[in-house]
């Protein structure tokens, strides 16, 4: 049986976001990472921004995955479904789990925005480690069996 943190997709969604998440996995994680962004395509409306634009700010995502986590594997996907993107990426690496740190906002702001994690924990064909946001700073007292939240 494989563990589930042999070989981790890591989506991260801009800098603070990665940041917090290479915070709370760094305990957690001794195998190999790739960590994926996904640029949003608006599916034949106007994009948010320009796809340059966010191509730069995944790559500052990955600068501060790095600082915490060394070196990784990185990946930037295109693509008009968040999670199916993250689905497709996850099955192109083969890894053994996708591990995520929800982010904060209202139920309502989450329902009207659509909420990938929740798409990602209920839809997925392998593991995912919801791993808790330690926003304070403190280091986990124990180490998780990996079990998703």
């Amino acid at each position: 049986m494989t563990d589930v943190f042999d070989r981790v997709l890591l989506p991260v969604a801009e800098e603070t976001d990665a940041a917090t998440t290479a915070a709370a996995v760094e305990p957690y994680l001794d195998g190999e990472i790739i960590a994926v962004n996904v640029v949003e395509k608006a599916g034949g409306a106007p994009d948010k921004a320009s796809v340059e634009q966010l191509e730069l700010e995944a790559e500052a995502a990955f600068d501060a995955l790095r600082e915490r986590l060394g070196d990784i594997e990185t990946e930037i996907r295109y693509g008009t479904d968040v999670a199916d993107t993250i689905f497709a990426a996850a099955e192109d690496h083969d890894v053994s789990s996708i591990v995520i740190t929800p982010r904060g906002g209202n139920r309502l702001v989450q329902l009207l925005t659509g909420d990938v994690a929740l798409t990602l924990v209920t839809e997925s064909d392998r593991p995912v480690v919801v791993l808790p946001d330690d926003e304070d700073g403190s280091e986990n007292e124990e180490k998780s069996g990996g079990g998703a939240a």
